[in-house]
């Protein structure tokens, strides 16, 4: 029997919701920079805008968001399109699950993206137009430890290192991520696919008369 892909989508709908009425009480309830702790200087609701990519980064071209944006909306596109037939062919449910969340995550980012400049006017002072160029608000600062990293370190080395500040969606992008990864052999266990049954073929050699007239 095929599972409804609708229950999945259901987590897809949650992730949005909480991460969009986050950002709202975020940009309604506190200034831009102002940083609330909760566990000490480990974890704060940090209030930041980003205009680029997840976790601060950033495409450093003019039309750098526009293309982001355009890029991640058909990235949701084909993840719906996938989560769908992943449903239909009854896969692993903690895969949908995973997937779902990535969505969720996705559309979460997009709708600041593309409404956020408009209806909150938080697009960039040099942006072409206001649509597609909203930027992501971001507020959870996870910061274990920040400081210089040794020179004799590789790609990094050298460099101030400090936390990033994210969102909720980028938290169900990560973790969807992760966790496929961690489980990924028995999410893609060849053996636990459902199979297609096959015809029965008789094998049985039919009984021919052989008796003599």
């Amino acid at each position: 029997m095929k599972k409804n892909p609708l229950k999945f989508f259901l987590l897809t709908l949650f992730v949005i919701v909480v991460d969009q009425v986050v950002k709202l009480l975020v940009f309604k309830n506190m200034y831009l920079g102002e940083d609330i702790p909760l566990i000490g200087d480990w974890l704060s609701i940090h209030y930041v805008l980003n205009p680029g990519m997840a976790f601060g980064m950033q495409l450093d071209h003019p039309y750098g968001k526009l293309i982001l944006t355009l890029f991640r909306l058909v990235a949701m596109g084909v993840i719906g399109w996938y989560l769908t037939r992943l449903a239909r062919k009854n896969a692993p449910d903690g895969l949908l699950w995973c997937i779902a969340a990535i969505l969720g995550g996705a559309i979460g980012n997009v709708i600041d993206s593309t409404f956020y400049g408009v209806f909150l006017g938080n697009a960039p002072y040099d942006a072409p137009s206001a649509w597609f160029h909203g930027q992501v608000i971001d507020m959870v600062l996870l910061n274990p430890w920040e400081g210089y990293i040794p020179e004799w370190v590789p790609v990094w080395g050298g460099s101030y290192y400090t936390s990033p500040v994210f969102n909720i969606a980028d938290s169900a992008i990560f973790l969807g991520v992760v966790f496929i990864l961690i489980f990924q052999s028995s999410f893609f266990n060849e053996d636990d696919r459902p199979k297609e049954e096959s015809p029965v073929k008789d094998n049985t050699t039919p009984i021919s008369d052989s008796s003599e007239q």
